[in-house]
């Protein structure tokens, strides 16, 4: 099948067709609620909730935030289909706490989210992050912030990560463009669990995707997050993702090179990865996909980390562990791969998407 990028529809995508080979689309943008696949598949953000016009990119006051702003829209108790009235960039200036029960929907127009502190989400659920330009985020100082209509709340320094995910579950991050932030693109800890991070565009960054909090932290030992359909492009070096503890699914995604390594972890997680199209870079001491951190090889071995029906180019290479047919694979298989020659296919709009119009004004 051949398609040119701007053709959205019929590429194969299963969340993409679901969506947009949906003639409704523009007139319901909650369809796409019904659309996540992975271990988030169950995340509802705003679904069933009115929708909610960004209107003012502004972000003035933390405490008192106007309405119309993307931060009066986030606190609300209420779920909220979140929308963008046009083209804008929103230069936070402390992070951005969202509640639970939203969805942040830039389709459409261009929306850029950046500044201090960027994307919060604390033991929150139901949540879905799609088609947001993310970039450049820096932490931010100690300040107080609503997070309510009701209460303020004393936040401390943050470290300036694209997207924290901290103590959540039903988390869906889709269609979003990652780069140049302090220190992590993702950050998914705490105890989190049942996230999806998919169709995304990584590039520019050092430590790219954080998967569980510390070596210590064991109440990450069930967590489950899908890496799927992404693409991990130019200038990465490492983290794509960095386990610990949990299970992770790493599926149909496509790896353009690495500085350091692409997958890696430490205390004993289950790795799967599966049709995945990893491509080394050129220099010839880095062409292994995976590293263990901080532990013997006597026990890394006993770790379960797979590679089934990856291609491997360039020279890459996948060191597996453990039991190939462990049944704690199971625990790390959040749905059936596409054959890694497909990649190309399934990632062509990866990142943010330009859509050709935006939605009907509801």
């Amino acid at each position: 099948m051949s398609l040119n990028k701007k053709d959205q529809c019929g590429t194969g995508n299963p969340i993409d067709d679901c969506w947009h080979c949906n003639p409704n689309w523009r007139n319901d943008p909650q369809i796409l609620a019904d659309c996540a696949i992975g271990f988030g598949h169950d995340a509802l953000g705003g679904k069933g909730g009115r929708i909610y016009y960004v209107t003012d990119p502004s972000d003035n006051d933390p405490v008192n935030p106007a309405p119309g702003t993307l931060r009066y829209g986030v606190i609300q108790s209420e779920p909220l289909w979140i929308l963008f009235s046009g083209n804008m960039v929103i230069n936070l200036k402390y992070e951005l706490l969202v509640s639970s029960f939203k969805t942040i929907d830039g389709r459409g127009p261009r929306v850029e989210i950046t500044g201090k502190g960027c994307v919060i989400l604390d033991s929150v659920s139901n949540v879905i992050i799609h088609n947001i330009h993310i970039h450049h985020c820096k932490p931010s100082g100690n300040a107080k912030i609503r997070t309510s209509p009701v209460q303020i709340s004393e936040r401390g320094q943050s470290d300036g990560d694209g997207i924290s995910v901290y103590a959540s579950s039903k988390i869906w991050i889709d269609h979003c463009s990652l780069s140049y932030c302090t220190d992590g693109l993702i950050d998914v800890t705490r105890g989190s669990t049942a996230v999806t991070i998919s169709n995304s565009f990584f590039s520019h960054h050092e430590k790219v995707m954080l998967l569980g909090h510390s070596d210590d932290f064991t109440a990450d030992s069930g967590m489950q997050v899908t890496v799927a359909f992404n693409h991990f492009g130019e200038d990465l070096v490492e983290r794509m993702p960095r386990c610990r503890h949990g299970y992770f699914h790493v599926v149909n995604n496509d790896y353009t090179q690495w500085g350091m390594y692409a997958v890696g972890g430490s205390a004993a997680p289950i790795i799967n990865s599966q049709g995945n199209r990893y491509i080394a870079p050129q220099n010839g001491n880095n062409k292994e996909v995976t590293k263990r951190m901080d532990t013997d090889e006597s026990e890394w071995r006993r770790w379960n980390w797979r590679s089934e029906g990856d291609l491997m180019v360039n020279g890459a290479f996948f060191v597996p562990s453990g039991v190939e047919l462990s049944p704690q694979f199971t625990e790390a298989t959040s749905m059936a791969p596409f054959a890694a020659n497909v990649i190309e296919q399934l990632t062509m709009n990866v990142g943010v998407t330009g859509l050709p119009s935006a939605f009907i004004l509801l």
